[in-house]
């Protein structure tokens, strides 16, 4: 059963890999970006112009390029980084283009997005989550010099992904800021909105935390899959495991409605633990969320990244099987 519409929140390589999975599904795939990078040339960017940061933008635009040839030099020259140690070394191609389309059409980021679209010939779209760029804080439990656990707040995407110590929550800087209302428009258009996977506190969190899409994600009608990461992230999510994603997931967002949970069926230690945990998903008046586990981690990566084929091929079982009715069972791993 195929869906008319896949919308995907992310950013970085774990939406890029979402991407590259539903665009295999459907030709109506909507990207859902972050706003909120600081670091390397999207940082710099967004410092001197006081822009949207572009990178995960462009990242997501690349993965929906089209195919034939004229497509894949453009989205070729999109990724390309200058090289030499001038000015405008490791700035990628498609953060200038994007920067400078946003200035031509006086701060109009999603007209930018999509006349980029064009020239890659995008089989969909890609929008930020905020019409804003962001700025990420959280508070860490660390150790200090005097090996004494402190509470302190991180500020930055970078810092937050990067700092020593388990991170407890998490807030975006302005307190609730605007969702792109192209962004908001799509969730509640949309069959099926995709979350993760990716930095769970810097990529996945951030858009449960701008008011307009959580509040878009409550009423839509779309099934929500929430795809968890293979391994946790070094630094970012040091120690959780799966149970522990889910946790967080639901302290930042006690009301978005979740349909499935996806995991690799080969990563999972404690399966009754993980699915007593997506079971707590579960809110009030709402149908119980299911576990699905199949095969999705990469052979070609050590298992450390989704492959795009295993991925499509497990949403679309999830699809399927979010049509049924029994919802208190664990689907078999991939036989």
């Amino acid at each position: 059963m195929s869906p008319q519409s896949i919308v995907a929140l992310g950013g970085g390589h774990g939406l890029a890999v979402t991407l590259a999975a539903a665009r295999q599904l459907t030709t109506d795939v909507t990207a859902i970006v972050t706003v909120a990078d600081d670091g390397g040339s999207s940082g710099q960017i967004r410092r001197e112009l006081d822009v949207v940061p572009p990178g995960d933008l462009r990242m997501a635009l690349a993965a929906l390029a089209g195919t034939s040839p004229e497509h894949v030099d453009m989205a070729t020259l999109l990724q390309h980084r200058f090289g030499g140690g001038g000015a405008l070394a490791g700035h990628p191609v498609g953060n200038l283009l994007l920067t400078g389309l946003v200035e031509i059409f006086g701060g109009d980021s999603v007209r930018a997005l999509d006349t980029v679209g064009g020239l890659i010939g995008a089989a969909g779209r890609v929008l930020p989550m905020s019409t804003i760029p962001l700025e990420i804080t959280a508070w860490v439990d660390a150790v200090d010099g005097d090996d004494l656990l402190v509470h302190k707040l991180v500020r930055g995407q970078v810092a937050v992904a990067t700092t020593p110590g388990r991170v407890r929550s998490l807030q975006l800087v302005p307190e609730a800021p605007p969702a792109c209302p192209e962004a908001v428009a799509a969730v509640e258009d949309a069959d099926i909105v995709v979350l993760g996977p990716g930095s769970w506190f810097t990529s996945v969190l951030p858009h449960l935390l701008v008011p307009g899409l959580l509040s878009a994600l409550q009423r839509s009608p779309a099934k929500v899959f929430v795809v968890l990461n293979l391994t946790p992230q070094k630094g970012e999510t040091d120690g959780f495991s799966p149970q522990e994603h889910l946790r967080v997931l639901r302290a930042h967002a006690p009301c978005l409605p979740v349909d499935t949970v996806l995991a690799d069926a080969s990563g999972v230690v404690d399966r009754r633990g993980l699915l007593n945990a997506v079971q707590a998903l579960r809110i009030d008046g709402g149908s119980e969320p299911r576990l699905l586990l199949r095969p999705v981690a990469s052979t070609a990566r050590s298992g450390d990244q989704h492959d795009p084929r295993l991925l499509a091929v497990a949403l679309g079982h999830a699809i399927s099987w979010s049509t049924t009715t029994t919802r208190t069972e664990e689907q078999p791993a991939w036989p």
